[in-house]
């Protein structure tokens, strides 16, 4: 993971959650049936699967990670708000937990072959929902509201992102990336790494 102290990674987490939960807090029923830049999800179904990541990390952090129905996106009925907010509590906790960092990840989204270091661990899901809420600001079409310094950081870690042919799988956290000039906004740059268009949906 390229060079943030473990302290920051866990804050810029914590920031990157609370950004997810504000852009969230608007959803309303009426808004589940919405298309989003997630190819073939519906927004309902892209916070089923925000919800069940959040859960996801969370049980890997204390040595769960590796049963898969910790993983299991659970269908959104009503109203999606309480249980998205109570889940991001529930995941930002769990990495406050002293000693976190130097647990080994189970995270079976990714790959079965091998656990990952807590701190990486949690690079992984601080990227993962920079983009997630960017994917649901686009789909309400509201500007995203994350901060430019949470942005920039997360930009190192979305360039290291192997871009190979998994990310063609069923599942796939991220499409192939798109050209990406190292001039472009961040957070433009960020989306065309992990395969998403800033203009969507033109």
């Amino acid at each position: 993971m390229p060079t943030i102290s473990e302290d920051d990674v866990r804050q810029l987490d914590a920031r990157a959650v609370q950004a997810s939960v504000a852009i969230v807090s608007r959803v309303t029923v009426d808004d589940l049936g919405r298309s989003t830049p997630c190819a073939e999800w519906t927004l309902g179904d892209l916070l089923a699967h925000m919800t069940a990541q959040h859960r996801g990390f969370a049980a890997a952090s204390v040595g769960r990670g590796a049963d898969p129905e910790v993983w299991r996106p659970r269908p959104v009925d009503g109203d999606p708000v309480p249980a998205y907010a109570e889940a991001a509590e529930q995941v930002v906790t769990a990495f406050a937990r002293e000693g976190v960092l130097e647990q080994e990840f189970a995270i079976p989204e990714i790959t079965t072959r091998m656990t990952f270091p807590g701190a990486r661990a949690v690079g992984f899901h601080l990227i993962d929902y920079v983009v997630h809420t960017w994917d649901v600001a686009r789909s309400l079409g509201l500007p995203p509201d994350l901060p430019a310094d949470l942005v920039a950081a997360a930009l190192p870690l979305a360039e290291a992102v192997p871009d190979g042919p998994e990310r063609l799988a069923p599942g796939a956290a991220f499409r192939p990336g798109l050209p990406a000039p190292a001039d472009a906004d961040p957070l433009d740059r960020i989306l065309l790494l992990l395969g998403r268009s800033p203009d969507w949906p033109a």
